[in-house]
């Protein structure tokens, strides 16, 4: 399998298969959601749309990035989200760089979202499909986000066969400007947990496919055997 890393400002062209990877912390919270029995996620392209479909179906649960503001249910912060119980609901969900990253790559034939929350499931279902070509968005820090990076190659190598120390990538990760601003407080709308949760890897069992649904950009869990 050949692997690209590209920042979502580097995606000239729409890849074939895409893994959008987004550790601090969009996709390990939508990972999260679902851990928590939510049916679906919708991401948002902005948080007016977030705001509107929220308002159009009071029953779903909108979060965003950053402090909570009137019209949503809560945060981007998967320590916070934990204790939801989210069974059969749909999450609306709009954050600065994970779903920008996911609807810039929303044409790909295969569009998996990723955190090393998911990790050994997305490689998993790479190798079932085998492809060929996989492109990994890193969505933070305009493609240079350590965690991103380091998640991104250690599911890329899991996907090629190979069996990697999974400590290295992890530390890095730990050792990013991300984890040191969400441990720092710099970042609001956080939790004291979200860096060990973003941190921990494989703890659930299924891979998160995106797919435009009725002009929506839905994400759905797919477990992985």
């Amino acid at each position: 399998m050949e692997a690209r890393f590209a920042g979502i400002a580097e995606l000239t062209e729409t890849p074939s298969v895409a893994v959008v990877v987004d550790v601090m912390r969009a996709f390990t919270v939508a990972a999260w959601a679902f851990g928590r029995g939510a049916e679906r996620i919708v991401l948002a392209e902005s948080l007016d749309q977030a705001l509107t479909l929220k308002a159009r179906h009071p029953d779903w649960v909108a979060l965003k990035d950053g402090p909570l503001a009137p019209g949503f249910d809560t945060v981007n912060s998967p320590g916070l989200l934990r204790s939801w119980d989210l069974g059969g609901r749909t999450v609306v969900q709009k954050t600065t760089a994970g779903t920008v990253g996911a609807l810039a790559v929303k044409d790909a034939s295969l569009v998996l979202c990723a955190s090393f929350a998911v990790a050994e499931a997305t490689a998993r279902l790479l190798r079932t499909r085998g492809s060929e070509s996989v492109t990994f968005v890193v969505t933070g820090e305009g493609g240079q986000a350590d965690e991103d990076l380091a998640c991104a190659q250690y599911i890329a190598r899991r996907a090629a066969g190979a069996g990697p120390d999974a400590a290295e990538y992890l530390r890095r990760a730990g050792e990013s400007r991300a984890a040191a601003e969400l441990a720092e407080g710099v970042r609001l709308g956080a939790h004291p947990d979200d860096v060990s949760l973003c941190l921990e890897l494989d703890r659930f069992p299924f891979a998160m496919v995106a797919a435009m649904e009725d002009s929506l950009m839905i994400l759905s869990a797919r477990p992985q055997p």
